[in-house]
């Protein structure tokens, strides 16, 4: 637990693996409900305060954002940052997109966009936040370094995200108490990090028998008030640390405990620690590094760093390890301990390497995978079935009801008692007519369902709006392209027994069809061709063949915004995840990842498509 002032930040996590915030006035009501507590029904909303997120309710209980109309589920999180920074000011950065609307920053660069602009830089380079883009303030716009083309950014005041001031809690579940500084004290957290703090705090303050090497001269004693932490364990030692003296900072202030994202905090920077408790003396002790001798330090960051993988701590890069900076090793690895200390995960190690693509692969290795024909497939635009008409097609999925019960249409929000509400152009069926769906058994007014299946994609298919069920086969609007599928001689982390599938995704660029969301209009196709990868067993090549399935009923890709760069009119994923990464996982989308394959199969079936649909492809 932390004692501090804070701004709360709601953020999702989009398919990239970004962390997006919501508005201030989105945030202030999913904080309004928390701390309502249990009593609030732990779900929220998002549509009553932006009728933008009308399909969007938030679940407390699994912090998750469940969409109603697809099923999507994403990550949230409650995040803190500090009063002084943008959200605590009410400033916000965006970037003009394709289509004239402006799309905000993630949080973490528009604070650091804001920083630059209060300090009166005339510009910030972006690249050290892992960003090609260069904000220039004079002219208001952002060029990309790579292909110099600019677009215009603004800043603007909104309202000012919540602030909550006392105990803020490292675990973002709910219900959370934003209860007073005074409130109770809470058992300790039995995590590794916090016990690995813990640990050091009880050496500090009652010392132990385990001396460093003992020296003539004076100059190389530790100074009163330091405590020397016991020796690097060997075979049957049960000590933890190395053989250094270390100090902990007697007080720290409230703004330099905010919890942050350990991947914003600078190379070399050290976080603020709690005050620690006094030492035998009665005195708290002060961090003095610079009587701690090279090799000491080096011997603590190394062996700090070694507990922390080995607890399973989640590693955050601290860079130039080697280079010009003034920061060396060994205070870097002080600085985990105390970055621990305020609740960050952080663990001493070299960047890790991106890497996208397996070793380089001759024809003669590539393979056809057992059980799939062909190795690959191609899709054209599909024409949707003629001579049915909106009431033919759900008469097949309907029955009618004489008594409709006295209860909301979930559609039109009426009673179903009373006629339809549905504003919009009028289909020909009654409005006061009502159905219930043969399999899932939810009412509504038909009118309300010939309106909803107009507005979709007309393609023989319906999907219940309350459960999801789908009736009929569903279909997407992904454009053509080419998808091909082999076996390679390689093998995925966390797969080291068996080959690995490579999928190449091919969609070129063309004209929007009708389908679509801007007819006639051009759309573009960045990053093709798309290479993805599936370890070569028997889970491996089932999801294959259900990506199959959705390739040939276009449901991979869609035509939409991209949520990383924000051009509209471009491909996209379609919720169905894929991984792109070969041999690593730094964005999300490698490996290993021991669920992928089941939340995969999860996602498909969310999409109408099981084993079952591989036998109804072939007949």
């Amino acid at each position: 637990m932390l004692l501090a002032s804070a701004v709360v930040v709601w953020e999702w996590l989009n398919e990239h693996g970004r962390w997006r915030p919501y508005s201030p006035a989105v945030s202030h009501h999913i904080e309004a409900v928390v701390r309502a507590g249990p009593r609030a029904g732990g779900s929220v909303v998002l549509g009553q305060v932006d009728s933008r997120l009308a399909p969007y309710i938030i679940d407390l209980q699994s912090m998750n954002q469940f969409r109603q109309d697809t099923g999507t589920l994403r990550p949230v999180r409650r995040n803190y940052y500090d009063p002084s920074s943008a959200p605590g000011k009410g400033v916000v950065w965006e970037w003009e997109n394709d289509n004239g609307s402006w799309t905000p920053y993630d949080m973490e660069v528009g604070i650091t966009i804001q920083h630059a602009y209060e300090k009166q830089h005339p510009w910030i380079d972006l690249t050290s936040i892992g960003f090609s883009y260069v904000i220039d303030f004079n002219t208001m716009g952002q060029i990309n370094r790579q292909t110099q083309r600019q677009r215009r950014v603004r800043r603007r005041l909104d309202l000012i995200y919540p602030m909550v001031t006392g105990t803020l809690p490292k675990a973002q579940s709910w219900p959370v108490s934003p209860g007073p500084a005074t409130s109770p004290p809470t058992p300790p957290c039995t995590c590794p990090q916090c016990v690995l703090v813990m640990s050091v705090k009880a050496a500090v303050v009652n010392g132990s028998t385990g001396p460093l090497q003992p020296s003539v001269t004076r100059k190389n004693m530790a100074p009163p008030g330091v405590v020397k932490l016991p020796p690097p364990p060997g075979p049957g030692a049960k000590s933890l640390y190395s053989t250094d003296a270390i100090q902990v900072p007697r007080k720290t202030a409230p703004s330099q405990m905010i919890r942050r994202q350990a991947s914003s905090m600078p190379s070399g920077t050290t976080a603020g620690s709690p005050a620690s408790p006094p030492g035998p003396n009665g005195k708290t002790g002060r961090v003095a590094l610079a009587t701690l001798n090279r090799t000491n330090l080096q011997r603590l960051a190394i062996t700090q760093s070694r507990v922390l993988i080995a607890s399973g701590v989640p590693t955050v890069p601290v860079k130039n390890l080697n280079g010009s900076s003034p920061v060396n090793p060994a205070l870097a690895g002080i600085t985990g301990i105390l970055m621990s200390a305020a609740g960050l995960p952080v663990c001493l190690t070299r960047p890790p390497k991106l890497v996208l693509h397996p070793p380089p692969v001759s024809k003669s290795e590539i393979k056809s995978i057992p059980g799939v024909s062909n190795t690959s497939r191609k899709t054209t635009k599909k024409q949707a079935k003629k001579g049915k008409t909106p009431e033919e097609v759900l008469k097949k999925y309907l029955q009618k009801v004489r008594h409709p019960p006295d209860e909301d249409c979930t559609i039109c929000m009426e009673r179903l008692t009373a006629p339809s509400g549905y504003k919009g152009p009028q289909p020909t069926v009654k409005p006061d007519l009502v159905g219930k769906l043969s399999r899932c058994g939810h009412i509504y007014h038909i009118h309300c369902l010939v309106a909803m299946y107009n507005n979709g994609n007309k393609d023989g298919s319906l999907q219940c709006p309350t459960c999801k069920t789908i009736y009929g086969v569903k279909t997407g609007t992904q454009p053509p392209g080419k998808m091909e599928y082999h076996l390679i001689p390689h093998s995925l982390p966390g797969h080291p027994d068996c080959k690995t599938i490579r999928i190449i995704y091919s969609i070129p660029p063309g004209i929007q069809g009708p389908e679509h969301p801007n007819p006639g209009k051009s759309f573009s196709a960045r990053g093709f061709p798309r290479h993805c990868y599936l370890p070569d067993s028997e889970k491996g090549r089932k999801v294959l063949k259900l990506l199959l399935v959705a390739w040939d009923r276009r449901l991979i890709f869609a035509i939409g915004t991209s949520s990383t760069t924000g051009e509209s009119d471009t491909v996209i994923w379609n919720e169905v995840h894929h991984k792109t990464e070969f041999g690593s996982n730094l964005t999300g989308h490698g490996y290993p990842d021991a669920n992928y394959l089941d939340n995969v199969l999860a996602e498909l079936a969310a999409q109408g498509i099981s084993e079952d649909s591989t036998a109804q492809e072939k007949d």
